[in-house]
């Protein structure tokens, strides 16, 4: 039996962003509203003009809306976008690649 390296828990700050800090987050990651409620697994509705979107991430960006992005949601966003101030997410060596599955 091998000696496994022990997994110490990571303390990391997770404040809950503002509407505005969210817009700002996903439009320097390049993505649409869409794109970033996709990425997160958020849902997403046909639009009115026939594209898609999510209403879940506009009241999240939204200033009049109450509802806000949690922070673990917030700072896990930030690191699959390469945003994240302090850490950065890098496949385990030895991981196989989703791409490379049967």
């Amino acid at each position: 039996m091998t000696s496994a390296t022990p997994i110490i828990p990571l303390a990391m700050p997770m404040p809950i962003p503002t509407g505005d800090q969210l817009k700002a987050s996903r439009t320097a990651a390049g993505l649409s509203q869409a794109q970033a409620a996709e990425l997160m697994g958020y849902p997403l509705q046909t639009g009115s003009r026939g594209g898609v979107q999510s209403r879940t991430w506009q009241a999240l960006e939204s200033a009049t809306d109450e509802r806000n992005m949690q922070g673990p949601a917030y700072a896990m966003f930030l690191l699959l976008t390469g945003q994240h101030p302090d850490y950065v997410l890098a496949r385990r060596a030895g991981a196989a690649h989703p791409a490379d599955a049967p």
